[in-house]
This record gives C-alpha cells, structure tokens and sequence, in this order.
C-alpha cells in the first residue's frame, strides 16, 4: 500500500496492518480485497483518517478493533497495529462494543420472550 501521509525527508515510515470485512472490500482494489493490508505513514495518524486514505467511507463503518480492542474513528495508530474494521451489523446489537458512534446505525426491536 501506498502511505497514507507525507512526511519530512528523513523519517522512519511506521505501519498498520489492516483487515476489512464483509462489503468494506468492495471499495478496495480488487488485488486487495479479502486480505490483510500493510498501510505506511509517517506522522500521526488517526483510524479514521487511514481508512479514508484507502476509500473506505467512515459511514460505512460499525467498528472498529485495533489489537482486539474497540476503538472510535479518532483513534491514533501506532507502528505495528493490527486493525479489523466492520460493516454495519444487521442482526446484532453491538452498541455496547462499539466506539465508531453513540447510536447504532439500525434500530433493534426488542426480542419476544
């Protein structure tokens, strides 16, 4: 991949691993769909901005886990990182889990016992 930012003449570039699933692949290369990608930068990065450097629209995104944790869009990545970002979950509630928004992006109705 690419970097997703610039920086000076003489830096040490630093990398994430990336892995989207699901239709997030769709808006990849197709070389790169359904595999992990390597991204480099040079200065801070967040999440958010990463993955809007590979196409991926943040709006599309119902989270996020860098290193098995959950984490928001304004997330700052760290040379080594492994990311795992999520589509929008249809069947299940992960409001509890995620951090990429406050609401889910679709309303559950509540389940008959």
């Amino acid at each position: 991949m690419k970097n997703a930012a610039h920086g000076r003449a003489g830096s040490v570039p630093k990398g994430v691993l990336f892995r989207f699933y699901e239709e997030l692949n769709d808006y990849l290369p197709e070389k790169a769909r359904k595999k992990d990608l390597w991204l480099d930068f040079n200065e801070p990065t967040t999440v958010g901005e990463a993955i809007a450097a590979l196409g991926i629209p943040s709006g599309e995104v119902d989270l996020i886990l860098v290193n098995g944790e959950s984490v928001g869009l304004g997330h700052r990545l760290r040379d080594g990182d492994r990311v795992s970002v999520y589509p929008i979950f249809e069947r299940f509630d992960i409001s509890g889990i995620t951090k990429v928004r406050e609401k889910p992006l679709i309303k559950f109705r509540a389940s008959r016992k």
